[in-house]
């Protein structure tokens, strides 16, 4: 086996791609920290515990886990940043008002999450802490189609869902654990079959509305057929409220909206409204979140938390090609002030330039340059190459 190869689903950033995705990591750390959101840096690793506490199952099998050997305990390497800001929110902020966190930094996943997706992901999000109205899922909606049109996507899809309407319907039914989740996972793959054969002996109605969940997709007129079709239970119309206000809401600022009731990912992790961001011929969602009320339960505060992450490298990949990168070169002569001097004011004013080493044959094309300083009457001036 060669030694340099890497890994499946695990692969290096070369040069292009890593300028586009550094680039891409400050300006979204700076637009969140003009909308208020505070950075913090949780670590890579940390007791298996704290990593999934809150998390239901979602997370288990995405995590790397590993043995201490100063503590013999069980580590793992995080698959998700959501849960250890929660923890710093709830254990060591300990704030009681409404904090705004941000985050950028690398995960692992045991197994890529969807098609052509990589095992580490650069994770970047902004999470809202302390208010349980709908004016926090806005928000980070917002400035979550914020962060896509700073990277050139310019009219993403926005999908909402909300996993209340699909408990209501399992409180309802009485599905015992296992029926809970054969339910879930035939309204994930929209597969009608299954949903008949597993709803087959409950009432009438309640088999009508699992049979229907997967198809309620679409404008605002899905809210209304809802209305219609599902049963009249609060938790379902408290929910269909809500997703009915944020829509239009987010209506106001020109925003395509569509309403997924079938949408349930993070079901275990997730407590209200959920919502993903798509464009069109990529099949994974570019950007995704929504309310996760319960997670800093297990840490001794339960507080209305609701956020959204994205994968950087995905973001950059699907983003437009920005302006080519450009620099001057210098010829090597470490003993010209003038020179020096010209070149460090360049660098000043954010130009690059790269000082040709002695002895070497220089490649522009390598180097990434199109223009060279040479003297002419006595100074140093940039040209064109």
């Amino acid at each position: 086996m060669r030694k340099w190869v890497l890994p499946e689903y695990i692969e290096d950033i070369l040069p292009d791609e890593a300028r586009r995705i550094e680039r891409l990591r400050r300006a979204l750390l700076d637009l969140f920290e003009v909308h208020g959101y505070q950075l913090v840096q949780p670590p890579l690793l940390e007791y298996v515990e704290s990593l999934l506490t809150g998390t239901g199952h979602d997370l288990d099998l995405r995590t790397f886990k590993l043995v201490d050997q100063l503590s013999g305990r069980t580590l793992g390497v995080r698959a998700d940043i959501t849960p250890q800001v929660a923890r710093i929110d709830a254990h060591l902020l300990n704030r009681r008002g409404v904090s705004r966190l941000c985050y950028a930094g690398s995960v692992l996943h045991t197994l890529p999450a969807g098609l052509n997706r990589t095992r580490e992901p650069l994770q970047a999000g902004a999470e809202i802490y302390g208010h349980a109205g709908i004016e926090a899922d806005v928000e980070v909606q917002r400035l979550m189609l914020a962060a896509l049109r700073l990277a050139g996507i310019a009219r993403p899809q926005l999908d909402i869902g909300h996993v209340g309407v699909f408990r209501a319907l399992v409180r309802r039914a009485r599905a015992d654990a296992d029926t809970e989740t054969a339910l879930f996972r035939a309204v994930q793959l929209k597969d009608a079959a299954a949903l008949r054969t597993l709803a087959g002996g409950f009432s009438a109605k309640i088999r009508a509305a699992f049979e229907q969940l997967p198809e309620l997709t679409g404008g605002a007129d899905v809210l209304r057929a809802a209305q219609r079709r599902l049963p009249d239970d609060p938790a379902i119309g408290k929910a269909l409220t809500q997703l009915r206000s944020i829509g239009g809401m987010l209506r106001t600022d020109g925003i395509d909206v569509r309403f997924d009731l079938g949408e349930l990912r993070g079901y275990h992790y997730h407590s209200g409204v959920v919502f993903a961001a798509y464009i069109e011929g990529a099949p994974n969602a570019l950007a995704l979140g929504g309310r996760y009320d319960e997670v800093g339960r297990a840490f001794g505060r339960a507080r209305p938390a609701t956020g959204f992450s994205l994968d950087l490298r995905e973001l950059a990949a699907a983003a437009p090609a920005g302006n080519p990168r450009s620099g001057v070169l210098a010829p090597y002569s470490p003993h010209d002030a003038a020179l020096q001097r010209r070149i460090a004011a360049l660098r000043r004013a954010g130009t690059v330039v790269v000082v040709a080493l002695p002895g070497r044959a220089v490649a522009r094309t390598e180097h990434d340059c199109d223009r060279k300083l040479v003297r002419r009457a006595g100074k140093w001036q940039v040209v064109k190459i």
